[in-house]
């Protein structure tokens, strides 16, 4: 049977109380780098609980290309896939271009782990991620020893050449775990590394090497923190849990806070310290949030986190808590547009360069919904001034432009189930990128989202 198509648009209406258990997807950065790890160790690694979306996928068929066997063994009792990958130790030369479609973190994972092989691959993507600079990525790694051949300022389609590499010692000029992990696992089959990032960034690809089976050293020095990484180091298959993913949760977890009489639960949620960004923020904002059966899988903390509505104050969001939250900055805006009194958000740059200028795409939608911002750019800042308790509600009645960014389109989704008129957003078709199923989810939960 033919899969419908992707409706063009989709739109939110005002809802009543939102009720029940939200089984999000499976955490996306750990799903790309258990595929990764997998297809670079020797034997068998079984991943439960794994994304489906569009970018893991991808992922997933890049792995195949470069020599691994990938295969789908069914759906996970907890909710997304059940994968076996079965690496071969190494990386082999593909015989097609590696197409990476919008997967950001995965062509950047895994231009990494390519790097510390003697091969030539060549990797492409859809229209927004052949328009994302790949610089930050490749100047590590030509540090290294790798060399290239792109487009210019960095951008797909890229042809790299790997082997060979050299120690490096690099020090992040800005914080990403993207180039943090794609410096990691070049260096595992080079000549090793060490990484020092000013800013604790997600460190889900420093567990799970351990995991693995490498020995890596991280150490807390004054200003940051230092990674060690030796090289020559062979990985041995493992079994990974993916637990559900905080950056989807984040959307029905705001959903109940700001819509009235809502209680909503996600169970099994990642809690890893360098995750929760949004949960402290919301949780100082007043969010009525409650953490239940903590427990731990696979060295990361998890646990069930219950919304229930609330009245939100707005707040100072410092910068540096920008990387365990820079995905959740656009939901965070929509709570934001319901508290009372100003929040103020700093630290914002990486939102310049995510799927699409993040950052003036939640400008825009929250100005065409009614909402006050005041935004300072050239500070990488953002205010967004709450309505409550004031005298007139978020107006939405908008058509969101969204040059097809999942979390754009998501975010102005909830914010329609308490706004006054109606949003719509177009190109909700990307939603699937990250999110497979949101819309079934939602409406699940009493969500009044439509095609």
């Amino acid at each position: 049977m033919d899969t419908p198509p992707a409706p063009a648009r989709l739109s939110s209406a005002r809802s009543g109380p939102l009720k029940g258990l939200a089984r999000v997807p499976g955490d996306k950065s750990i799903s790309h780098r258990a595929l990764i790890l997998g297809a670079l160790a020797e034997g068998v690694t079984e991943i439960e609980g794994l994304l489906e979306g569009d970018d893991v996928r991808r992922t997933a068929a890049a792995m195949a290309a470069f020599g691994a066997d990938v295969a789908r063994l069914g759906e996970s009792a907890a909710g997304g896939g059940r994968w076996r990958v079965t690496g071969r130790g190494r990386f082999v030369e593909p015989t097609d271009v590696v197409d990476c479609g919008n997967a950001g973190t995965g062509v950047r994972l895994i231009m990494g782990a390519a790097a510390g092989f003697d091969l030539a691959a060549t990797f492409t993507g859809d229209g927004s991620l052949r328009g994302r600079p790949m610089n930050r990525v490749l100047k590590p790694l030509g540090e290294m020893g790798a060399r290239w051949v792109c487009r210019s300022g960095g951008r797909l389609p890229l042809t790299l050449q790997g082997g060979g590499l050299r120690h490096v010692a690099y020090r992040l000029p800005e914080p990403s775990a993207q180039v943090k992990s794609a410096i990691l696992l070049a260096g595992l089959n080079g000549a090793g590394c060490h990484v020092f990032e000013p800013e604790a960034t997600r460190d889900h690809t420093e567990k799970m090497l351990t995991g693995f089976g490498a020995q890596l050293d991280v150490v807390e020095e004054a200003g940051g923190r230092r990674i060690t990484l030796a090289g020559g180091q062979r990985l041995t298959g493992a079994r990974v849990e993916v637990p559900a993913d905080p950056s989807s949760a984040a959307f029905p977890l705001v959903a109940a806070l700001i819509t009235p009489g809502s209680e909503v639960t996600v169970p099994g949620m990642l809690l890893n310290p360098l995750r929760i960004g949004l949960l402290e923020t919301l949780g100082e904002m007043g969010a009525n949030l409650s953490v239940t059966h903590v427990r731990e899988t696979g060295g990361e903390l998890i646990g069930d986190v219950t919304a229930r509505h609330s009245a939100l104050k707005g707040v100072d969001v410092p910068p540096e808590r920008a990387p365990s939250m820079i995905d959740e900055y656009p939901i965070l805006a929509v709570a934001a547009a319901f508290a009372e009194g100003p929040t103020v958000m700093r630290g914002l740059e990486e939102l310049f360069v995510k799927e699409s200028d993040r950052y003036a795409l939640m400008l825009a939608g929250l100005r065409a919904c009614g909402v006050e911002v005041a935004d300072d750019r050239a500070q990488a800042m953002m205010t967004v001034v709450g309505v409550s308790p004031g005298n007139h509600p978020v107006a939405g009645g908008a058509r969101v432009t969204t040059h097809g960014d999942h979390r754009i389109a998501m975010s102005h989704l909830v914010m329609g189930l308490n706004a006054e008129a109606p949003i719509e957003v177009d190109e909700p078709g990307m939603i699937a990128t990250s999110f497979p199923g949101f819309v079934s989810l939602m409406r699940g939960l009493g969500a009044e989202i439509g095609g």
